[in-house]
């Protein structure tokens, strides 16, 4: 498979997952399959809660700014990220997460913000940072290993400032990294955990085991430590990117983040060709604050080829 199948199906492929969970959100397990049993039928993207159909959420509306902002000053400006954030938080966007919206509007400076947070709430293991890194998971994979897990615990730090936040997004960059490459994401995976920092690599190692089910979990799928593991699990226990997917929203919770999660790691495995059009066709992003711009599948497609050229 040629690598611009690989980044384009990660970029994609987490923007479908997003808009396909966002509608399920907070719900409970099996919903999804039990209003779409049969595989291939089509309606998943129903839109709902809020949400209108192939309405991307918060999730892929701060990858896209994150994707642009490397795009156009060529490379990793962390000041400029964190005003784009800013621009968008305070643009009423459908949905934003509680603490992105405490650090992106308490008025503290972009290196301080989230530390400032971390230190005061003494909580900051969100999956706020995993759910937007897809872009940059593509745009750092040439680098190497060292440079693109470095580059998402930058990228992560701008709002979360529990260290477990960085760690699981630089694992997420990682295994985009080796799979762009044609390596099998799960066999690097405990490679992958010896770069993890020591502090939180036993927890890490633990929801990325062969054995772990999400059931298992200790926290909801909205820390970032149940979220990486069930979408490794949905990628681990089934056969293509559509049935990744759906197992990921099936376990209910924080769907659309699981499922943009497992998106991404589903399609840069197994390529853009595997991602329905009948969910690709009506998947477009808003873009609040940058003018009333909607991304749709033309557009994010040559967002993901600038990004992985």
């Amino acid at each position: 498979m040629k690598r611009i199948q690989r980044t384009a199906g990660a970029v994609i492929g987490s923007a479908v997952g997003d808009a396909l969970g966002g509608p399920f959100e907070f719900g409970p397990a099996g919903v999804f399959s039990g209003r779409f049993p049969e595989p291939g039928d089509g309606g998943e993207m129903c839109g709902g809660g809020g949400w209108d159909p192939g309405e991307a959420t918060d999730d892929t509306q701060m990858a896209v700014l994150v994707a642009e902002s490397l795009l156009e000053r060529g490379g990793l400006d962390l000041p400029d990220i964190f005003a784009r954030f800013q621009r968008w938080a305070v643009s009423a966007p459908k949905d934003i997460g509680l603490q992105t919206e405490d650090v992106l509007t308490n008025g503290m400076p972009w290196d301080l913000a989230a530390a400032i947070h971390f230190q005061v709430n003494q909580r900051a293991a969100g999956n706020g940072s995993l759910m937007r890194a897809a872009t940059s998971a593509v745009y750092f994979a040439a680098g190497g290993r060292q440079a693109t897990m470095d580059a998402a615990r930058h990228i992560a730090a701008l709002t979360h400032g529990d260290r477990a936040a960085w760690e699981g997004t630089a694992v997420f960059h990682e295994l985009i990294r080796v799979t762009l490459e044609g390596t099998d994401p799960l066999a690097a995976l405990p490679g992958i955990l010896d770069h993890v920092h020591p502090d939180h690599r036993p927890r890490y190692a633990t929801v990325l085991a062969v054995g772990w089910h999400p059931d298992q979990a200790t926290e909801f799928n909205g820390a970032v430590w149940p979220c990486l593991g069930s979408a490794v699990w949905a990628l681990r226990t089934t056969a293509s990117y559509e049935q990744a997917v759906r197992a990921a929203i099936d376990l209910g919770g924080d769907t659309d983040t699981v499922a943009a999660v497992t998106g991404g790691l589903a399609g840069a495995y197994y390529g853009l060709d595997s991602i329905p059009t009948r969910w690709t066709e009506p998947l477009h992003v808003p873009l609040p604050g940058s003018g009333g711009r909607v991304l749709r599948l033309p557009q994010l497609l040559d967002l993901a080829h600038h990004l992985g050229s």
